[in-house]
């Protein structure tokens, strides 16, 4: 793979995400779209506590969440 195709950001977390945790990555996009009242970090957190999340899968899916919403 080429720096030109390789997945950067966090969406470079995905494929490790969906193997881990059982569930495709729109699972987990619409799971964070009942929590839109939290701020970032409590986002992750939740998903830490509330889904047993690592903190690097849950920091990636929130920064993409987020981003896929300013959008």
């Amino acid at each position: 793979m080429t720096d030109d195709t390789k997945v950067k950001g966090p969406a470079s977390y995905f494929p490790s995400i969906e193997k881990k945790y059982g569930q495709p990555i729109s699972h987990w996009l619409d799971v964070l779209g009942t929590v839109s009242d939290k701020k970032h970090m409590e986002r992750v957190a939740w998903l830490k506590t509330e889904h047993g999340m690592g903190h690097g899968h849950a920091n990636a899916l929130v920064a993409h969440y987020l981003a896929s919403a300013k959008k």
